[in-house]
């Protein structure tokens, strides 16, 4: 368990400091993470990657030459917020575009496409790419919707390698897209993590059992079977990657790989020197030649006690890349000439950093109408706030039965951020759909991850429809939400049936508008709605997830309701009693 940690809250952030405190020679911070503190050559392509904490010393200590410009950090197993990856790549870029890279889960896939579209409005050039190499999570049919573990160095290491040589943004892109087609991983554990300020892990393995297929973010493992000897993991291992090549790829004598065998947090050095010898014997055996192999701790996952073999098939370009030199706090390859840091690069940035934020608190003009109404909306997220963390520890054991058991705290990160946010700009006198639009940015920067996106996006678009001018009727707040509903659905591309909070959101909504059209009072609506959402919420019991973290453990969930769908359902049903309080 982790041990060492003040507000556990806090913890990602601190971590950070003291992170960048300790490597000042590699990074420097930003808001949002770390950049190289060295100088990056004007028109270099930057690589921007990113992903939660949690996992070092991916993603901030993989930051320089050779390797990352940079890397958005979000909290603990929560993808960092579009603002956060915005702000990185907007330090860390030299004039040639940034491509952003990050492992192919929702929320970082929802945060990092919404920074993409920040950075082109910006009149930046951008790419993004998904990393998605873990075999056990989908079937080769579906391999677009696998998740992204160790993969990840080996496709940042050919990306970044090709960004040094000076290639423009299109063939840095093709560069990763390769690297990524070629690259398979696999995993194994003896137990599950736990979270800071957390008294139990995420899952738990069996007594001499071993977890077989799993995430990083505490997700369990596809399947259990018996612990094995040091030889047997490395058997299962290598057999399962030789059982799928990449498609250019028709047996494996005669081919070269990068082969990393990684630690996921407990499993010492010296376990996995005894399971690598093993592995390089297997792959032997088959012909396969390794190239550069890396053992050791790349992608972890707090204390979770487990290994992942992956490997990249490698041709001559990308074993080229590979074997370039890099030099970042940890991961250094070859040598490379002494870097003077870049303070004139470090004194712009900050200054074009102090510009995007306002130097004092402001909000716009409002009406007196609205800033009443906004009375309304503080309460109910004062409402929100409260009933989310009274249901946080529940929130999490249903996310763990098949996703990753964090649900729980990144909503009450989020909505304390979003009430907290609220009450500030209400105390400068904004108006209602103000104090929506800076609960929503708080939402999605505090929470990150799948949920941060979506209520930033639900909040945001209430206060676009609120607006600071007018008193809402019950008819406006209607077409805010369905509005949220469609806009929901668009960004995460979930529909009803698919296990989601889509399920609880799209009856809440029509129900919401079918009420206001009967001319009903908006608490009275909202009341009609909400008895909606607490039955959708418990229908998803009935439901196998097609989505999000828990889709690769469709058959545990069965049975359990959806934990966004049900934290919905608490919150419409929250919000009747503020609605009901300010009548």
């Amino acid at each position: 368990m982790t041990r060492l940690f003040n507000d556990p809250a806090a913890f990602a952030d601190e971590a950070l400091e003291g992170f960048t405190a300790a490597h000042r020679r590699w990074v420097r911070p930003v808001t949002g993470g770390v950049v190289r503190a060295t100088a990056t050559p004007a028109g270099q392509v930057a690589v921007v990657i990113g992903g939660g904490s949690g996992h070092y010393p991916a993603f901030s200590g993989l930051v320089g030459r050779g390797l990352a410009h940079g890397a958005a950090v979000g909290n603990v197993f929560a993808s960092p917020s579009a603002r956060q990856i915005h702000s990185v790549a907007t330090a860390a870029h030299a004039g040639g575009g940034v491509l952003l890279m990050y492992g192919n889960y929702a929320g970082d896939v929802l945060h990092f496409g919404q920074a993409a579209e920040r950075l082109a409005a910006d009149g930046v050039e951008t790419r993004t790419f998904a990393v998605a190499d873990d075999i056990s999570s989908a079937g080769p049919e579906e391999s677009a919707k696998r998740r992204g573990i160790a993969g990840d160095l080996p496709v940042f290491k050919a990306a970044a390698a090709a960004a040094e040589q000076g290639l423009p943004l299109e063939e840095v892109l093709r560069v990763a897209e390769r690297a990524g087609a070629r690259t398979r991983s696999f995993g194994i554990a003896f137990s599950g993590c736990t979270l800071p300020g957390a008294d139990h892990p995420l899952f738990t393995v069996p007594e001499a059992r071993m977890a077989v297929g799993l995430g990083i973010h505490g997700e369990p493992g596809i399947g259990e079977e018996a612990l094995p000897t040091a030889d047997e993991a490395a058997r299962l291992l290598v057999e399962t990657l030789l059982k799928e090549l990449p498609e250019d790829v028709a047996d494996p004598a005669g081919q070269r790989a990068a082969v990393i065998l990684n630690g996921l947090g407990s499993v010492k050095y010296e376990e996995l020197f005894v399971v690598y010898r093993r592995v390089a014997a297997l792959l032997g055996d088959a012909g396969v030649e390794i190239v550069d192999p890396e053992v050791g701790e790349l992608v972890t996952s707090f204390d979770m006690a487990g290994i992942s073999l992956t490997l990249t098939w490698l041709d001559d370009r990308l074993e080229e890349l590979w074997r370039a030199p890099a030099d970042t706090p940890a991961y250094r390859k070859g040598a490379l000439d002494a870097a003077e840091p870049d303070p004139d690069r470090a004194s712009a940035t900050a200054a074009a950093q102090d510009t995007a934020v306002p130097a004092a608190p402001v909000v716009p003009a409002a009406s007196d109408a609205s800033r009443g109404a906004a009375d309304t909306v503080l309460a109910a997220l004062d409402a929100v706030a409260r009933v989310v963390d009274a249901h946080a520890d529940e929130l999490g054991r249903i996310d763990a039965v098949a996703g990753d058991g964090d649900h729980g705290i990144g909503m009450r990160r989020g909505s304390t951020a979003a009430h907290r946010a609220a009450a500030d700009a209400h105390g400068l006198g904004a108006g209602a759909g103000t104090v929506l639009t800076r609960a929503a940015d708080a939402w999605a920067d505090k929470a990150g991850g799948t949920s941060g996106a979506l209520w930033g996006t639900i909040l945001r678009s209430l206060g676009t429809a609120l607006g600071d001018r007018e008193a809402p009727d019950a008819a406006r707040v209607a077409d805010g939400v369905t509005e949220a509903s469609a806009a929901v659905r668009r960004l995460g591309g979930a529909e009803v049936g698919d296990k989601t909070m889509v399920d609880v959101l799209v009856p809440f909504a029509d129900a919401l508008a079918a009420a206001t059209a009967e001319d009903l009072p908006l608490a009275d609506a909202w009341d009609r709605a909400a008895t909606t959402a607490t039955a959708a919420a418990a229908g998803t019991a009935d439901l196998l997830p097609r989505r999000g973290r828990a889709r690769p453990h469709a058959e545990k969930s069965l049975g359990t309701p959806d934990a966004g769908a049900h934290s919905l359902a608490l919150i419409t049903r929250a919000v009747h009693g503020a609605l009901l309080d300010h009548h």
